[in-house]
C-alpha cells in the first residue's frame, strides 16, 4: 500500500509539474529544455544531467514534437506507462485549452495590439530560454579535445548553411549525425579493445 501511494504522488507531481511547464513556456520544447532541467534535475533530481541529455537527444531524434516527447520520455523514466500517459497529457492539455479559445475568437484575437506586442515580448524571452539550455548542456560536456572538435563542426556548419541558405533535410541530418555516433561509439571500443 505504502509503495502505491508513492507512485500515485509521483505521478501526481508528474502531471502538475507538467502541467506548469506546458502552461508557462511559449516557443515549442526547445525553450523547454531549461524549464524541464531546473525541474528534474536541479529541484527534484529524478534524473542526472547524463539521463537528461539522454532524454534531449532521444526527444529531438523520434518523430513528433520535442515537448511531448520530452514528457513521455521523463514520465516513463520515472514511473513507467502511467507517468507517460500523465505528463504526456499534463503537457499537451494547456497548448488545447489555449488554442481552442483562440480559434473560437480569432479573427477579432490578432487584430489586437496588445497581443501583438505580447507575441514580440514572448519572441526575446524563448531566444534566452533556448541560449541558457544550450549553455548548460555545453556546461556538462567534459572538456576533450574531442567534444570541442565536434562543438565546433557543429556550429560552423549550422552558420555556414544559415549564410549561404543551405536547404539540408532534417532526416538527411539525423541518420548522418547517428552514423557520426556510431562509428566514434566503434572507434572508442576499438581502442579500448587494442590497449588490453
Amino acid at each position: 500500500a505504502g509503495n502505491e501511494v508513492k507512485c500515485m504522488k509521483k505521478t501526481r507531481d508528474l502531471f502538475w509539474t507538467f502541467l506548469k511547464i506546458g502552461a508557462f513556456t511559449f516557443g515549442g520544447g526547445y525553450a523547454m529544455v531549461a524549464l524541464l532541467e531546473r525541474e528534474f534535475v536541479e529541484d527534484k533530481q529524478w534524473l542526472s544531467r547524463e539521463e537528461f541529455l539522454d532524454m534531449v537527444a532521444i526527444a529531438e531524434s523520434t518523430p513528433g514534437p520535442v515537448a511531448v516527447n520530452s514528457a513521455t520520455y521523463v514520465g516513463y523514466k520515472i514511473e513507467g506507462a502511467e507517468g507517460a500517459a500523465a505528463s504526456t497529457l499534463a503537457v499537451c492539455l494547456p497548448s488545447f485549452v489555449v488554442i481552442y479559445l483562440i480559434s473560437l475568437v480569432f479573427d477579432r484575437f490578432l487584430q489586437l495590439s496588445a497581443v501583438a506586442s505580447a507575441f514580440r515580448g514572448i519572441q526575446v524571452c524563448v531566444i534566452y530560454l533556448i541560449l541558457s539550455a544550450g549553455m548548460k548542456m555545453l556546461k556538462s560536456l567534459s572538456g576533450t579535445a574531442f567534444n570541442r572538435i565536434i562543438v565546433a563542426g557543429v556550429v560552423a556548419a549550422m552558420v555556414g548553411c544559415s549564410v549561404l541558405a543551405v536547404k539540408f533535410s532534417s532526416i538527411c541530418c539525423i541518420l548522418f549525425c547517428g552514423a557520426a555516433g556510431v562509428l566514434t561509439y566503434a572507434v572508442g571500443q576499438g581502442k579500448k579493445g587494442g590497449t588490453k
